[in-house]
């Protein structure tokens, strides 16, 4: 993921997103995310050596819910999205349940 911060490496950036669209995985604005392959890496060196601190360039991995997520926060999404009143908030629809509170799901992984 590249993200471009002064006016001339975002205008670069974007050049390139349409230059190299096959490489691009998605666009942000300011920020476009490549493709893990040789020439995504290369696109981000280019830009991070030519514009240095005008450049932020970080390495992402997909979030994978089945993976990532514990399994009650995934039962409580879930059961969240299916409620019955769609004008109920969080905490109130996780009050009283086996559901984790927003104060722990804020406080911790899950």
């Amino acid at each position: 993921m590249v993200i471009a911060y002064s006016q001339r490496a975002r205008a670069a950036l974007r050049n390139a997103a349409t230059t190299h669209s096959e490489t691009v995985v998605r666009r942000f604005g300011r920020v476009v995310l490549l493709e893990a392959t040789g020439f995504g890496q290369f696109l981000a060196c280019r830009f991070r050596a030519e514009f240095g601190g005008d450049v932020q360039v970080e390495q992402v991995e997909p979030f994978v819910p089945e993976r990532d997520v514990p399994d009650r926060v995934q039962a409580a999404a879930a059961a969240y999205a299916e409620r019955a009143s769609k004008s109920t908030s969080y905490a109130k629809f996780a009050a009283g349940t086996e559901h984790p509170s927003p104060a722990e799901l804020k406080s911790s992984d899950g």
